[in-house]
């Protein structure tokens, strides 16, 4: 078990500055107050007598603002999770800095947060080792291909991007294509974006049809050559996992004569639980994993379960922009 010396030696100063922090007693500079409790929670230190450090009944979002985010979700789920959070007594402190695990641990440990929750999760995800050595509460909104010990929360878009393409193939379409984030996305490596792309191709695979990926970028000119390029490959039905370029692609098809769902069909894979809409859906609720990613640190709080992956199951919304292919085709 750690000991004061221990964090002292690895805080670079005196084991009465520990003692100081600790204690409150004396005057200590916020960098070296900031350092100091840092190697406490790295260390795992616990005073003699005092048990753990006191909360601060904060929790820290790590959102952090990089190209081709998927901004509408994550603004529908941060409401939700700052309610939540208030719900139980908890402040929500939003970082959007696009940090590098150095400074990320500086950071949160500086914030003294009880508890994390990290978005825009990657599949190579370079927070991972800093959050597993920061041994605190935390849940990532994605699933990382090694999350080590971390909870991970999402909903299932290997499995949703199968019931788009089986809707389609159940109708009778033989081509079909996926509209998807933005190259900036795919370049990363987005969790989301990866692994609801390779469950487009493998259902498409598996149900004998042609399948044709495009990245799809917010402008309309992106949008305009991503249409061209999934029209040009021949798909007779269109999969739009991106809710920004929604709005103007489908524009886009009625500007150039194309009837939906006549001519062809159109899915939308996005947050569409508000308004009342005509499209066949696959909701990503985002609230709901707002306050599930709250709750899931809540519950680590005061306890340790054992880290999961927890995968929501999708659900397809099945209404008027999804039909049989013209026979003209």
């Amino acid at each position: 078990m750690a000991t004061i010396h221990d964090v002292a030696r690895a805080a670079g100063v005196a084991p009465s500055t520990v003692s100081y922090v600790i204690s409150g007693k004396r005057a200590v500079s916020p960098a070296t107050r900031r350092r100091v409790q840092q190697q406490i929670r790295l260390l795992g230190y616990q005073p003699r007598g005092t048990g753990v450090l006191a909360r601060s009944n904060l929790l820290a979002l790590l959102s952090p603002q990089r190209p081709g985010a998927d901004t509408p979700t994550v603004m529908r789920f941060t409401a939700a999770a700052t309610a939540t959070a208030s719900a139980f007594g908890l402040n929500l402190l939003l970082l959007t800095k696009d940090s590098g695990p150095g400074d990320l641990g500086q950071t949160v440990v500086g914030s003294l947060a009880d508890g994390l929750i990290a978005l825009e999760v990657t599949a190579a995800d370079r927070r991972v080792p800093m959050l597993t050595a920061l041994d605190r509460p935390t849940v990532l909104v994605g699933v990382p291909d090694h999350p080590n010990a971390i909870t991970c929360l999402d909903l299932d878009f290997t499995a949703a991007a199968a019931l788009c393409v089986d809707h389609l193939a159940d109708l009778g379409h033989r081509s079909v294509g996926l509209a998807g984030p933005a190259p900036a996305a795919y370049q990363r490596g987005v969790s989301q974006a990866v692994r609801f792309r390779q469950g487009f191709l493998d259902a498409a695979t598996r149900r004998g049809i042609g399948a044709c990926v495009r990245p799809c970028g917010h402008d309309l000119e992106s949008v305009r050559s991503c249409l061209d390029g999934l029209l040009a490959d021949g798909v007779t039905a269109l999969v739009v996992q991106n809710e920004t370029a929604l709005t103007p692609l489908v524009t886009e098809l009625a500007t150039r004569g194309l009837v939906v769902p006549q001519d062809i069909s159109v899915i939308a894979v996005g947050p569409h639980g508000g308004d009342p809409c005509t499209l066949t859906t696959v909701e990503v609720p985002a609230e709901r994993l707002g306050r599930l990613a709250v709750e899931m640190v809540v519950g680590q709080l005061d306890r340790s379960p054992a880290p999961e992956v927890r995968l929501l199951p999708p659900r397809l919304a099945v209404r008027d922009s999804t039909s049989a292919p013209s026979t003209s085709d």
